[in-house]
């Protein structure tokens, strides 16, 4: 794993998943290789889900279609997007997933470095993107949530944690 990759990690765990109360249902989209899903459950979660196009995913499929997938509206206390919204804009199916008082926790290139991040790829630091970045956002001018911590971190992510009103 590329070093700024791995040192990222780090830092989302206590920054993200070590607030996560133990008994939240929690979805994951994106999930990837699986290293939120295998953290959490090997630290006591154990309700989580994850979602995301390709195996190992519990639910292999697009977080779009998430009504044809057996998702609920509303069932989940944390819904997860790591390095996702950028690629496909899901916003608001995580919200209508989310249940009222629920978070939404998510991290995201700043639009404006995105140019960095894809020197820092080329050079070997940062994992290599799955798909374009098409829908580069400002997180802060999202709609739908209330935003609880909206930060942005080493200049080039941004680092938020959005809320569903009740």
């Amino acid at each position: 794993m590329p070093l700024l990759s791995e040192y990222a990690q780090r830092k989302k765990v206590r920054y993200f998943l070590e607030t996560i109360p133990k008994q939240a249902r929690i979805l994951e989209v994106g999930c990837g290789d699986g290293w939120v899903r295998d953290y959490l459950r090997g630290h006591g979660w154990a309700h989580y889900t994850g979602i995301d196009l390709k195996p190992p995913a519990e639910i292999v499929g697009d977080i779009r279609q998430w009504r044809h997938l057996g998702l609920c509206p509303e069932s989940f206390d944390v819904v997860i997007a790591f390095e996702v919204i950028e690629h496909v804009d899901c916003l608001k199916d995580c919200y209508d997933l989310l249940r009222p008082g629920g978070s939404m926790m998510l991290t995201t290139p700043v639009p404006c470095m995105d140019w960095a991040l894809k020197l820092l790829e080329k050079v070997g630091l940062n994992q290599k993107r799955t798909s374009p970045h098409d829908h580069l956002i400002w997180v802060s001018r999202t709609a739908c949530f209330e935003r609880k911590d909206v930060r942005i971190v080493g200049l080039m992510s941004q680092w938020a944690v959005l809320g569903k009103r009740q």
